[in-house]
């Protein structure tokens, strides 16, 4: 899993990584689920269901029982137990019942989160910090399990994407590094292995003037308790009393502001167009009221939550884009 390595990205840069280049012709452009965000398509790759299946719903989600805002990725409050907010049974879990060793592979910080816990639990957890050692990681848990399924976890590339943009230099020198790591791990890989290639998302770059703090348009947060989602994908949950009126009144506001570069649309319009797959009602709770989502590069920020930090972000994802939804699948078979 290369985190951040989109299918309309790798399809641009290809040249700069030979080896997933040797494999892109017979690789497989797949959508990823909605929103297009790491806690949610890590946990339908490791589920096998639907974001709306499994809750895991976006980067930041409303927990309705306490009306508050759960960020998915690093932000979970201590009584808010992840076992019990995910509850779907792993593959990892399942393919551990017929007798197959499972491992993940990925950075020692990552082995007790919350998200492991929640979306990613079953394996037997290596850990290795550089994406190098990651790779002989993958090596040692094949040497000692010739039948096993290894999950293989790179974040870097999404880091250097949100801090310098996927048109930038630094990107490509990160996909290159990459692009030897992949190499050099499935080349001493044992014979009859099979290596899936893929990512979480693809990533669009947003410039610094359309980096929006909506905070600052009083009629776009009249009547809001909470915002929740992503920049490009900003959720809206209006306090409870709020009547039909108002809440139109708002919706209204952001068609007036942004209409032209974001899809507005409510919670039950989005459902209805199957953004989430089947949605059970307790996860449904936990969208928010009202959905902008990015249609251009624009990025939406709640400047009274967030870090002064996150305006720097220069690739951004989590709306319905081609750039953002798309990423590869690549198969490597060893012989």
């Amino acid at each position: 899993m290369v985190d951040g390595l989109g299918w309309n990205q790798l399809k641009s840069h290809v040249g700069h990584a030979p080896f997933l280049r040797s494999l892109f012709a017979e690789g497989r452009k797949l959508g990823t689920g909605f929103p297009s965000t790491t806690a949610t398509s890590l946990s339908s790759l490791a589920t096998g269901v639907t974001p709306g299946e499994h809750g895991m719903l976006g980067y930041d989600v409303v927990d309705p029982a306490r009306r508050r805002v759960v960020n998915q990725l690093g932000g979970w409050p201590s009584d808010l137990n992840p076992e019990a907010w995910q509850t779907r049974p792993t593959v990892f879990e399942k393919v551990a019942e017929h007798g197959i060793h499972v491992a993940t592979v990925s950075i020692p910080m990552f082995a007790k989160s919350a998200l492991t816990r929640a979306s990613l639990r079953g394996p037997k957890f290596v850990a290795a910090n550089q994406p190098l050692a990651r790779a002989r990681a993958t090596h040692t848990v094949f040497e000692s399990q010739r039948n096993a399924l290894v999950y293989t976890y790179f974040n870097e590339l999404d880091k250097t994407g949100h801090k310098f943009g996927v048109d930038s230099s630094q990107w490509r020198d990160t996909l290159e590094e990459l692009d030897y790591v992949i190499k050099s791990l499935v080349s001493r890989l044992p014979e009859e292995t099979t290596v899936l290639i893929t990512g979480d998302h693809g990533m669009v770059d947003v410039p610094e003037s359309q980096r929006i703090d909506y905070s600052r348009y009083p009629e776009l947060v009249d009547g809001v308790e909470l915002t929740s989602g992503e920049p490009r994908g900003v959720q809206l949950t209006f306090a409870p009393g709020t009547d039909e009126t108002s809440r139109l009144k708002v919706k209204h506001a952001w068609h007036k502001e942004f209409g032209s570069k974001a899809w507005i649309l409510t919670r039950q319009e989005a459902i209805d167009r199957g953004y989430f797959g089947p949605i059970t009602p307790e996860h449904e709770a936990r969208l928010g009221d009202l959905m902008i989502l990015a249609a251009e590069s624009i990025a939406f920020y709640d400047g009274r939550r967030v870090a002064p930090m996150a305006f720097e972000m220069v690739g951004q994802h989590g709306s319905l884009t081609s750039g953002e939804r798309y990423v590869p699948l690549l198969v490597h078979r060893t012989k």
